[in-house]
């Protein structure tokens, strides 16, 4: 009677869709598909066995990434010396997994004041080219964020220091730990002499912080060539929502940051000698950038929210299922009260409404003191991060008609100009992919718990170039957790992430074997 009902069902959702994806979505909903079949459990028990024995040799591995201070952000020669001598180092790991490697020339750079400085290459490599295999091309960014120890750093950020099993350094998070993460598992299977379970390719570089210069040009060259045979991407440079439940990522916003200029004239004036006289740019300024948002976080400028998209009912079930202790999260991130009540308020403004963030006033008297300056001319820098069915151009061209408007209000005698300096789109996937669906089974073997589904309110701007350009499944795996602190001070990855992480990468290929396989045998 079983069987019966389920074959009508398989015959009619053939009808409809694709029928690889039924047979596998089938599979799933009937338990046909076990997470990992027996021959495979054995040798992932094996893999898992190897990894916990020799975690230590990959702490210590992350210890001497983390020691090198490949800070893309400062740009000076002695730094950018240090990143092409970490992508050096990770080119000859890579090569000891069995890789075939090349690194790729970026070309200089021209920064604003004349300077220019070498851009350290981009790291393709490659392991496998079997064409029965699935191949899968990780991305991972080797630069970090500056950081010192007298900025608010409890132990040197760049000695790997091991505190109640978390490992406090530079780039442990983000994203040198996801990186080795991939590498431990590929080198665990080298190690126990076993078949690499997918082709996998690894594309890293070491300008993600500066922008990614000079990577979107090499991803549009290489289309047809190095990304040929992909069959996904996969992304570790996310953080989980909860320090404890895996989550994988769906979506992330996109950014689009401003600049508004008020000027009278380029020389500072004197308070006692001009104030009270003249149309003072910062007031101007200030006004500006308090017309902005209203005192809950709502953005005012008109028309901002028409192309939001409307959220779905399926889309509300999922923001309900996720784990966030609010009290926890409060804690951790140290803020008294947040603008909502409720955890699925709280991510719905994280993760899929717009929001508008002022970042910070250039030309203003910021030093310790008194000083009776009023500036000439300022600039105020702020920025919204967009959300899907948002558009660039629109949103560009709502937040310069907002700020003309206002700015004719006060009938000052300044002159403004505004400029959107960095335009980034929002990303989302399918969580229907098949490579979703690996994740999330790979994640159930390793943790023994389903993923949160999640979006991210930060902006990967590689995610979408390469869903774009190599129209290919875009997947983000991330393995730190939401206390993790990337970009800020005391950044860190707990070892039980970082070791975790690796069997999670080894769970996945396996995964991802499987789906092949049982596509493979529909009809």
């Amino acid at each position: 009677m079983l069987q019966a009902s389920v074959y009508e069902l398989f015959a009619w959702t053939c009808f409809c869709m694709d029928i690889r994806i039924t047979v596998l979505a089938l599979l799933l909903l009937l338990g046909g598909m076990s997470s990992l079949s027996s021959p495979q459990a054995p040798l992932l028990e094996k893999v898992f066995r190897y990894m916990d024995l020799h975690q230590d040799e990959f702490v210590q591995r992350l210890r001497e990434w983390v020691a090198i201070e490949s800070d893309s952000v400062q740009p000076v020669p002695r730094l950018r010396q240090e990143l092409f001598r970490m992508m050096a180092l990770a080119a000859e790991e890579l090569r000891g997994l069995g890789a075939s490697v090349s690194l790729v020339g970026s070309g200089s750079q021209q920064l604003p004041d004349g300077q220019t400085l070498p851009i350290p290459p981009i790291i393709l490599a490659e392991l496998g080219d079997e064409p029965e295999k699935p191949t899968v091309c990780f991305y991972g960014h080797l630069d970090v964020q500056p950081a010192a120890q007298a900025n608010g750093w409890l132990t040197d950020p760049y000695t790997l220091t091991e505190v109640d099993g978390k490992l406090y350094g530079r780039g442990a998070t983000d994203n040198k730990g996801p990186v080795l993460a991939w590498m431990n598992a590929v080198g665990t299977f080298r190690a126990l002499e076993e078949d690499l379970p997918v082709n996998i390719k690894f594309i890293l570089e070491g300008m993600e912080e500066a922008g990614s210069v000079a990577l979107k040009e090499l991803v549009a060259r290489e289309k047809d060539g190095f990304f040929s045979s992909v069959d996904c991407i996969v992304i570790s440079d996310n953080l989980w929502v909860s320090q404890r439940r895996p989550a994988l990522i769906y979506g992330t916003r996109g950014n689009s940051y401003f600049m508004v200029e008020v000027r009278c004239r380029d020389q500072d004036f004197h308070s006692g000698t001009f104030g009270g006289i003249l149309h003072e740019p910062m007031a101007d300024l200030v006004a500006l950038l308090g017309s902005l948002t209203d005192s809950s976080g709502r953005i005012l400028i008109p028309g901002i929210y028409d192309h939001v998209a409307p959220v779905t009912e399926e889309e509300r079930d999922m923001y309900s299922a996720i784990e966030l202790d609010l009290e926890e999260y409060r804690n951790s991130s140290q803020v008294k009260t947040f603008l909502f009540d409720t955890k699925e308020e709280i991510l719905m403004h994280l993760w899929r409404y717009p929001s508008l963030s002022i970042h910070g006033i250039e030309g203003a008297f910021d030093e310790p003191g008194t000083k009776t300056v009023i500036p000439g001319r300022v600039t105020g820098k702020f920025s919204i991060r967009l959300v899907p069915h948002m558009n660039l151009s629109v949103v560009e061209k709502q937040v310069k008609q907002h700020l003309q408007y206002i700015f004719a209000q006060r009938n000052s005698s300044n002159q403004m100009a505004v400029s959107m300096v960095l335009g980034l789109h929002p990303w989302i996937a399918n969580i229907k992919d098949p490579q979703y669906l690996a994740a999330e089974r790979a994640i159930k073997t390793v943790f023994g718990t389903e993923p949160d589904m999640i979006r991210d309110g930060s902006t990967i701007p590689i995610a979408k170039t390469f869903q774009d350009i190599i129209q290919k499944s875009v997947v983000m795996l991330p393995l730190g957790a939401v206390d993790d602190g990337e970009h800020s001070q005391n950044e860190k990855i707990n070892r039980r992430n970082y070791i975790e992480g690796s069997k999670l990468v080894a769970a996945f290929f396996l995964e991802m074997v499987q789906l092949q396989e049982v596509a493979g045998t529909s009809p």
